[in-house]
C-alpha cells in the first residue's frame, strides 16, 4: 500500500480523498519510482475540485507532475536510484499521477533531474516553469532578444507568469507584468518586472489595432486578454499563448497578422517530445536564479494538497505550490 490523493466518481458523486492505495493497482510501466515531491498547476486543481471534466477514467490518482528516485526499471535509459522530473503525458488524466508516494511511469517521459536542482525545486518550477522556458525558446527562435523592447506576461502572479518574468528578467529583457491584483506588485518587481500592468486594460474587448507597446508576449490567459495583447504588439513580434485562465476562445481579427506580421505561437507542454523537454530543463538549470524560486514557492504537506487546491481556483494562490509527499 502507498498514500495518494484518489480521486473517485461513481453513483455515489465525486470524492477526493488522500487515503492508503493498492500498488497493485498502479498502471503498467518500465519505470517504478518513489515521488519526493510533486506540485498543484491548474489542471490538477481543476481535477481535484471537479470543477472540469479533466479526468477521463476512474478512480485517478491526481497530479500531473512528480520528481523523485527510480526503484525499478526496464527501461535502458534508467536505473534504480536516478534522478528524474515528470510533466505531463496525461498523468493525472488518463494515468495515475504523481501526488503519490510511488508511481508506474514511462521511462521515455522522463528527464534526468539537472543536478542544479532538488526533487522540490524542480516541482517548484513543474509544468508551470517548464511551460514558462518553452515560451521564452519560442521567443528567441523568433529572434527576440533583450534590449528590443518590452514583453509583456499576462497572468503574471501565476505560476507560468511568475517563472517567466524571473527568467526573461535575469536574460536582460524588460519585462511587463499584467495583473489583477495589485497587492502583488512588490513581489512581482522582486522578481525582475519593470512596469505592472492592470489586467483591466487587457480583458474586455478592444479594437482590432491597438497601439504598439510590446516586442513580444507570454500569455497564459487566454480570451481578450490574448486578443489585446496580439493588438498591442509591434510590428514582427510575438505572442507565445500557453493557457485559458480568462477563456479558451479567440475573438480576434487578423489585422494583426496582417498588417503587422505578429507571429502566434501555440505552446504545448504535455506532449511536447523529449529533447525539447531537455532543452528546457537544461536552460532553466543555466538561466532560473534559484532564489527566486523561494520567492516563488509555497510547499504544503500531501495532507493539505485537496484545500490548497481550492484556493488555487479561487485566485488565493500566488507563484507555485509544491507538495510535500
Amino acid at each position: 500500500m502507498f498514500k495518494a490523493l484518489l480521486l473517485e466518481k461513481d453513483e455515489s458523486g465525486f470524492r477526493a480523498a488522500v487515503r492508503p492505495v493498492d500498488e497493485a493497482g498502479l498502471p503498467e510501466g518500465d519505470v517504478r519510482a518513489a515521488v519526493a515531491h510533486s506540485t498543484l498547476n491548474y489542471k490538477d486543481g481543476l481535477a481535484i475540485t471537479n470543477r472540469s471534466p479533466v479526468v477521463r477514467a476512474w478512480p485517478m490518482v491526481a497530479g500531473i507532475d512528480g520528481a523523485g528516485t527510480v526503484l525499478e526499471s526496464s527501461h535502458g535509459d534508467w536505473k534504480p536510484g536516478d534522478r528524474f522530473v515528470h510533466n505531463g503525458w496525461g498523468l493525472g488524466e488518463t494515468r495515475w499521477g504523481c501526488l503519490a508516494e510511488r508511481a508506474s511511469l514511462k521511462g521515455d517521459w522522463l528527464v534526468k533531474l539537472p543536478a542544479a536542482f532538488s526533487t522540490r525545486q524542480a516541482m517548484a518550477i513543474g509544468t508551470a516553469g517548464y511551460t514558462a522556458m518553452l515560451c521564452v525558446l519560442a521567443l528567441e527562435r523568433h529572434g527576440v532578444r533583450a534590449g528590443d523592447g518590452s514583453v509583456l506576461v499576462t497572468g503574471a502572479s501565476g505560476g507560468v507568469g511568475s517563472v517567466a518574468i524571473a527568467l526573461l528578467a535575469r536574460l536582460g529583457h524588460q519585462v511587463a507584468a499584467a495583473t489583477g491584483r495589485p497587492q502583488e506588485a512588490a513581489y512581482l518587481r522582486e522578481l525582475g518586472a519593470a512596469e505592472i500592468v492592470d489586467r483591466a486594460e487587457l480583458n474586455a474587448a478592444g479594437k482590432p489595432l491597438q497601439k504598439e507597446r510590446w516586442a513580444a508576449a507570454i500569455d497564459a490567459v487566454g480570451s481578450h486578454t490574448l486578443v489585446n495583447a496580439l493588438a498591442q504588439t509591434r510590428y514582427g513580434g510575438i505572442v507565445a499563448a500557453c493557457g485559458l485562465a480568462q477563456g479558451f476562445d479567440l475573438p480576434a481579427t487578423v489585422m494583426p497578422f496582417i498588417l503587422r506580421g505578429v507571429t502566434l505561437a501555440g505552446i504545448d507542454s504535455v506532449m511536447a517530445p523529449l529533447a525539447l523537454r531537455q532543452e528546457a530543463w537544461r536552460r532553466l538549470a543555466r538561466d532560473l536564479d534559484a532564489g527566486a524560486l523561494d520567492l516563488i514557492t509555497e510547499e504544503v504537506p500531501l495532507a493539505d494538497a485537496i484545500a490548497k487546491a481550492g484556493a488555487l481556483l479561487a485566485g488565493g494562490v500566488r507563484g507555485r505550490i509544491v507538495v510535500r509527499i
